[in-house]
């Protein structure tokens, strides 16, 4: 442990005011604010890619918004959306893929682009258009390059997506603002504010923006009620279905006659999200009348962490059925404690037949969803074993409940060397999605992960003989992978493609013949010109294989010694096997942007980027020696920089974003290894998550001295090399409350320690505004350049320093 000079503690006096955003030096400013790429999106047919033009952040105005705080979900009460926290989208291009021609789809000067849904046959493209006071509906042609907005349709998405196209592929299911005066506050409360317990267990996480009283209740009713209709944008009409409700999910039959119809419904909870919330399950008809009740789903306050509803869950329609529904049971009451043979059952049920009820198969594991193919006669099943992190995948003959289901896949959860790829699928007429097929075979898309890193893959499979075809492989020097298959067997794929010289674009590939689609540009081309890579191998004390890829700024000599950042996010396996497998790829091209770590090149320092700092050891009990595994992981990463000729090993820092944030504070308070750290939006005391966190799984009353030694709270004092914290003052992710940041500033400044607590106004877990990226740059250069990159020497060299 460094002793810390009384004059240090001096000038950390508390500075408690609200103070300018600042900005970061130019190059960090210029690479920020450049503008990006477009983001694309490929039609079901393959004949066309629309390009969504947006901005790289939005304003700290924008942020500023009303917003409500409503049972787990932000809302605009404005335009009846979710908060927008992303930069303007303001405008779409449509590219022909057959000859590359681009053509501008005209929209409204003021026009902020929402998701983008495309029909079936890829001839029409639905979108949202928020306008601040409403969310309009636009349909886009591709054969036109035209859209129009569809009249007297003004959207609700605080559900979220608020439409989907119909079977017909014609119409479009959405969800309409159904109008109306949001409840007011009394004035004076007609009482207090009650919950009770019923003296049964109900362990929940620690959620945020819940439901805080009888108000609050009427709110959500009123925000989050939405009328169903059916709109034809040719005839520019809409027809009604049923009254307005609070619908958690609506999806047509692929009869096109019958809707699966969700509703949430009280008594609410102030202590869950809306996911929790009761909810009635039921089958409707094309008039919005009630043909069969489903389930009647009561408040899922009660599930065991891990665990599940019990009854029905899972409920959706079966592809190729016209009026099937399929659903999972639990047969161990939800509890993956409970020891059973096995733990779900998967029911089938034609509705539309006047049928009952049948049970097609069971799974050992827990079910996890079904995935079907295109001509309907096979279908995969995906379990997931907890106690193992062990994945299975079934084949079954989806037409044929008698015939007995085959292991498709088994593997570790975390064995990335041995995942065979995901299926490709497209789109249905019912807004779904099926497995691409031909004959008897399908496709699987894979990142390939391997020792010498991803090299992404596309493989033809003969789901009947289990023969697999190498369609497409990434190339040595370069990173790509399949966007799109633009025929039915395969031979002409859609791959996004980057090397490190070059950013990512569109190619089309057929056999040996390649052809760039797009040409995107990179403006910070020049900040960049000069950075090098490597990849870096090396191992822990206990023999642990750890990675990362380190980086060095454009203007290194080669020689000098740099001051290194390590950015690390801790990660739990069950084995050194599936923890020492190397992910990423040191072939992708380095794009600077946001808050990335890699901005820090731009101001002298090394970076080694995804350090790994693997958790091992069996699930219940790998945390018993957290504190250890992570110190061993970041003295190995920091005698690896140093041994690679980079790392100047007296001035080196640690940093991360949530559990890398907690990962920061903790190497802080046990270890010597670092000078300084940056920690954003963490959780420090972990007696405010008591029902486990993570993979913890165990709770604070079984467990206490595990969550005690966790917890950099708890050891306060021995944080003693300086800490920068910064947290969005609306953080809304679970357990990283920015009372976590404050109290631990609180504890480091009464014990004596460095530290500096940053608030951003309006941001919650990951920082968007402008203003703030910008800020936290700032922030983040001078701090490292105060306390790492221009400190003083030390006696004794820090990546040779003992724990504290």
């Amino acid at each position: 442990m460094r002793s810390t000079p009384l004059i240090a503690v001096v000038f950390c006096a508390f500075v408690h005011a609200q103070q300018p955003y600042r900005v970061p030096p130019k190059p960090l400013l210029d690479a920020a604010t450049a503008k990006p790429s477009p983001s694309t999106s490929v039609d079901p047919t393959g004949r066309y890619v629309l390009l969504t033009h947006r901005e790289a952040m939005p304003s700290i105005a924008q942020l500023s918004r009303p917003m409500l705080r409503l049972a787990g979900a932000r809302i605009d009460p404005q335009s009846h959306g979710r908060q927008d926290t992303r930069g303007r989208r303001f405008g779409l291009s449509l590219i022909t893929i057959v000859d590359g021609s681009t053509r501008a789809v005209q929209l409204p000067d003021d026009a902020n682009v929402g998701s983008v849904v495309w029909s079936v046959n890829g001839d029409e493209f639905a979108f949202t258009n928020d306008t601040g006071t409403a969310i309009e509906l636009w349909v886009g042609n591709t054969g036109s390059a035209t859209a129009k907005r569809v009249p007297g349709v003004a959207l609700n998405q605080t559900m979220g997506a608020a439409m989907r196209w119909m079977p017909s592929g014609n119409e479009l299911m959405c969800m309409l603002w159904p109008g109306g005066e949001a409840p007011q506050p009394v004035s004076t409360p007609a009482g207090p504010t009650i919950q009770e317990s019923d003296g049964k267990r109900a362990p929940v996480r620690t959620y945020q923006d819940l439901l805080q009283n009888a108000h609050d209740e009427d709110l959500f009713d009123f925000h989050f009620r939405s009328q169903l209709a059916i709109v034809n944008p040719a005839q520019g009409t809409h027809r009604k279905i049923g009254k307005p409700a609070v619908f958690a999910s609506v999806s047509p039959a692929p009869d096109g006659r019958h809707y699966l119809v969700t509703t949430i419904a009280r008594p609410y909870s102030y202590l869950v999200t809306m996911r929790s919330f009761p909810r009635d399950v039921e089958v409707w008809n094309s008039e919005g009348q009630t043909v069969q009740r489903v389930a009647a789903v009561p408040l899922a306050d009660k599930v065991p962490i891990g665990g599940v509803r019990t009854g029905r869950r899972s409920i959706r329609w079966k592809p190729g059925a016209d009026a099937t529904l399929l659903w999972a049971e639990a047969l161990d009451g939800g509890d993956p404690k409970t020891e059973v043979a096995h733990r779900d059952k998967v029911v089938q049920w034609d509705v539309s037949a006047g049928k009952v009820p049948s049970e097609w198969f069971r799974t050992e594991y827990r079910y996890r969803g079904m995935s079907f193919g295109e001509r309907d006669e096979v279908a995969l099943a995906m379990t997931y074993d907890r106690a193992r992190r062990w994945t299975r995948t079934w084949k079954l003959a989806a037409q044929d409940a008698t015939a007995k289901p085959e292991i498709f896949h088994e593997r570790m959860a975390r064995d990335s060397y041995a995942d065979p790829g995901t299926p490709m699928t497209r789109p249905d007429a019912t807004g779904g999605s099926r497995i691409r097929r031909a004959g008897s075979a399908m496709f699987l898309r894979g990142t390939g992960a391997s020792p010498e890193g991803d090299y992404p893959f596309l493989d033809r499979l003969d789901i009947d003989t289990g023969a697999k075809t190498r369609l497409f492989h990434c190339g040595k020097d370069e990173y790509a992978s399949v966007v799109a298959m633009l025929d039915d067997e395969g031979r002409k794929l859609l791959i996004s493609r980057q090397s490190k010289t070059s950013p990512s674009n569109l190619w089309v590939v057929e056999g040996d013949e390649m052809r760039q689609l797009t040409h995107f540009e990179d403006e910070q081309a020049a900040l960049t010109k000069g950075v090098q890579k490597r990849f870096l191998r090396y191992t822990r004390a206990d023999g642990v294989a750890l990675s990362g890829t380190l980086y060095t700024p454009a203007n290194w000599d080669g020689k000098s010694r740099l001051p290194l950042l390590v950015w690390a996010y801790p990660r739990e396996y069950v084995s050194t096997k599936t923890a020492g497998q190397v992910r990423g790829s040191q072939h992708r091209y380095t794009r600077l942007g946001g808050t990335s770590p890699l901005m820090m090149l731009l101001a002298g320092y090394a970076v080694l980027d995804g350090a790994t700092m693997p958790i091992v050891g069996p699930k219940e009990t790998a945390n018993d020696t957290f504190v250890q595994q992570l110190v061993a992981s970041a003295r190995s990463a920091i005698e690896a920089a140093v041994d690679a000729g980079v790392a100047d090993p007296d001035r080196c820092a640690i940093a991360g974003h949530s559990y890398g944030a907690f990962m920061t504070a903790n190497l802080l308070a046990h270890s010597d290894l670092f000078r300084a750290g940056i920690a954003r939006s963490g959780a420090y005391n972990r007696t405010l998550t008591p029902f486990g966190f993570q993979n913890e799984r165990r709770t604070y009353w079984e467990a206490p001295h595990i969550y005690f030694n966790m917890s950099p709270f708890m050891h306060a004092p021995k944080i003693d090399e300086p800490i920068l914290m910064v947290h969005g003052e609306v953080d809304n992710n679970s357990g990283t409350f920015p009372i976590q940041s404050k109290r631990l500033f609180h504890a480091i400044k009464g014990n004596g320690g460095r530290a500096r607590l940053v608030f951003l106004p309006h941001e919650s877990h990951g920082y968007r505004a402008r203003e703030s990226v910008l800020h936290v740059l700032a922030e983040s250069v001078a701090w490292l350049d105060k306390h790492v990159k221009n400190a003083k020497p030390t006696v004794v060299p820090a990546a040779h320093e003992g724990g504290k």
